[in-house]
């Protein structure tokens, strides 16, 4: 088993593989094109996207700058929108539902590292996916921390760190993030 296939099975694997480096180092150019092309051109960072994130609904926009790890492992519902310096680590699958809106410096990340020091430095890791359901809003700041699901029609507060999931119907707020009230 290759350690990208470990990878998307959930289990451990070590980063430093050299098909695992060459397709961030892809995403990575992709992001850099993507940001350093100018907002008028509509259409080259639409074909930018494209190229990063292959699985995205109609109508997804996401403002500059935008970095992912992979692109490949990220799944856009219709209507997402994403504002300036959305950041999704999406080693393992990151999957939005339709009419998703992300505020400005919201970060999503799928890896877990070894509490062991010495597996850590020995470069393994674990990815968890992120789900997020349909009519979501996260306020500016929202960090999403890895294996987190949060249902349809939530709303998370501005600065709130997510480390639980969230169910339906939710107004959830703070760090670590908690269900305040029904949306």
């Amino acid at each position: 088993m290759t350690e990208r296939e470990k990878a998307l099975a959930g289990l451990e694997f070590i980063r430093g593989d050299k098909d695992l480096k060459a397709a961030r180092d892809r995403a990575e150019l992709l992001c850099w094109q993507y940001n350093s092309t100018s907002p008028a051109d509509t259409a080259k960072k639409a074909e930018i996207l494209e190229q990063l994130i292959k699985n995205a609904g109609e109508g997804c926009y996401i403002k500059s700058p935008f970095i992912c790890e992979y692109g490949e492992y990220i799944t856009l519902g219709k209507n997402f929108f994403a504002n300036y310096n959305c950041k999704i680590l999406d080693g393992g699958p990151v999957t939005f539902g339709d009419n998703v809106l992300v505020g400005p410096d919201c970060t999503f990340v799928t890896a877990v590292h070894p509490t062991d020091p010495r597996r850590r430095l020995a470069g393994y890791q674990i990815f968890r996916p992120i789900t997020v359901g349909s009519n979501v809003w996260f306020g500016v700041g929202v960090k999403v921390c890895p294996g987190v699901t949060i249902g349809d029609n939530c709303v998370i507060g501005a600065g709130s760190v997510v480390t639980k999931d969230i169910p339906a119907g939710s107004v959830a707020v703070g760090n670590p993030c908690k269900v305040i009230r029904k949306a």
